[in-house]
């Protein structure tokens, strides 16, 4: 009986391993600089450069000088933290993320760029374990990041962070953008009694502190929109005799002054000159 049975117990092992998936190929990260990563494969997507220079970003100084800081110390094996750039929509965060990294691979051609969707942030732990030990140097960013659904992805990325036994990667370096300072979503506590509210406040605490460097993006007042509408207006030679007071109209139909609302009043204004921008 035996005899007959290993045959058939052979048969159906190569079964199993056909019908099993192929392990994920090893990511090639010569073909591109950027990669956004595809959780349900393990793959890593090129992307094209980001185009927007971090010279044209404008009444974000201060944010601007912080993060290059941060970045650069990171790029040359020094010690740097993770950040959190949060603040106001539109006031440039993941702008500046992407810009800052394309500057400083001028420097650094080794870095690597890789973006990780929000709602897939619970792979991070195997994210960063898949970039541990190679010899690029990787910033993974996640932008707009929040926890709508709770905990879980909560504590996905503070294991990351901390790395557990082995550490957190020295060669990853993780980047947030988020409209919210403690990432939770507003009215996570309603209807839940005071010692759920308070633990809750503790696990947002929780999460936003493992984020060394916090750079804050207030809304953009009057004077630093104009100056962000007229540094693209001179950039790209858009002239017209009346631009501060079509800038400020645009921005009161918008309902909100920022740099991305600059921008969207300079494509337009190009748009309506016949003129072609880079991006």
């Amino acid at each position: 009986m035996s005899d007959q049975i290993q045959p058939l117990l052979g048969r159906i092992a190569e079964a199993l391993e056909r019908l099993a998936p192929p392990p994920p190929a090893a990511p090639d990260f010569e073909a591109a600089r950027l990669y956004q990563y595809e959780v349900a494969r393990e793959r890593f997507i090129a992307a094209p450069d980001y185009a927007l220079a971090l010279d044209l970003l404008v009444g974000v100084e201060r944010q601007k000088n912080r993060f290059v800081q941060n970045l650069a110390r990171f790029a040359r094996g020094l010690p740097a933290n993770h950040a959190l750039l949060w603040g106001s929509r539109g006031a440039g965060k993941s702008s500046l993320a992407k810009a800052a990294f394309m500057a400083a691979l001028k420097d650094h051609p080794s870095l690597r760029m890789v973006e990780l969707d929000r709602d897939e942030i619970a792979a991070l732990p195997r994210l960063f374990e898949t970039l541990r030990g190679r010899t690029e140097r990787f910033v993974v960013l996640c932008d707009d990041l929040s926890f709508e659904e709770g905990a879980a992805a909560a504590k996905s990325l503070k294991s990351a962070l901390e790395g557990g036994v082995a550490g957190p990667p020295e060669n990853v370096l993780f980047v947030a953008t988020s409209n919210r300072r403690h990432l939770m979503p507003r009215g996570h506590d309603e209807g839940r009694g005071l010692i759920a509210v308070s633990e809750d406040a503790e696990e947002e605490v929780s999460v936003s502190d493992r984020f060394g460097l916090w750079i804050g993006f207030p809304p953009m007042d009057q004077a630093s929109f104009l100056a962000a509408a007229e540094a693209y207006a001179d950039r790209f030679g858009l002239q017209v005799p009346d631009l501060e007071r079509r800038a400020l109209q645009w921005a009161q139909l918008r309902g909100s002054r920022s740099g991305r609302v600059a921008w969207q009043f300079i494509r337009d204004l190009a748009g309506e000159l016949g003129k072609q921008l880079p991006l």
